[in-house]
């Protein structure tokens, strides 16, 4: 090949690519003030900021009700017990961040049977061994909000979050962005749960 074919062949190939990649446009176009951020765009959070909010009654209003009725991939549901279950946090703070649910509509900690109670910890427990089965985490976050006051989102609906936690795993997003990088997608990480969920 000649030089001169080499060079109408590069020059044909940067013409390809160009005509397959869309054309940026400049910000300098545009109307902006510069305050020196860089910009992290989340549309799918829209799905939450626009949905309906969640109401105080049993039934479909509730998301901890009507995830029970779906099948546990498309409910994200990592094991059901007899009274309780637990499920993939929507809006997880970490990978792997579950929720212990019990099945009846109860707001209060002190609401639940002693049957309820006990699986409830038994299910903690299992979602923990879970966890350090399929990711190994250095810690964890364990805790109940009681009321809107102490920041439950719903709180018609007694939920317990587990959240792992690793070295490092808090970064300047969550703080200055408000936006949370999560490393795996809901759906991967409740596989793993569900493939390291203790065996009775």
């Amino acid at each position: 090949m000649t030089q001169e074919e080499s060079q109408t062949q590069e020059e044909s190939q940067t013409q390809e690519q160009n005509t397959q990649r869309p054309e940026l446009e400049s910000a300098h176009d545009f109307a902006r003030v510069d305050d020196g951020f860089e910009r992290l765009w989340t549309p799918h959070r829209m799905a939450y900021i626009n949905g309906e909010r969640p109401t105080e009654h049993a039934g479909e209003g509730c998301p901890f009700c009507s995830v029970t009725a779906k099948n546990d991939a498309e409910g994200l549901i990592v094991h059901r017990g007899e009274s309780c279950y637990v499920v993939m946090n929507l809006f997880p703070y970490n990978p792997g961040h579950v929720l212990v649910c019990p099945y009846r509509h109860v707001s209060l900690y002190v609401d639940l049977t002693d049957e309820e109670t006990l699986e409830f910890g038994s299910l903690t427990k299992a979602s923990m061994v879970a966890l350090e089965g399929s990711s190994s985490p250095m810690g964890y976050n364990i805790g109940i909000n009681q009321g809107a006051v102490a920041g439950a989102g719903i709180r018609a609906h007694l939920h317990q979050h587990i959240v792992p936690r690793w070295s490092g795993d808090s970064n300047f997003l969550p703080i200055i962005g408000q936006t949370k990088a999560l490393p795996m997608l809901l759906e991967d990480a409740r596989q793993r749960l569900v493939d390291s969920w203790p065996r009775t």
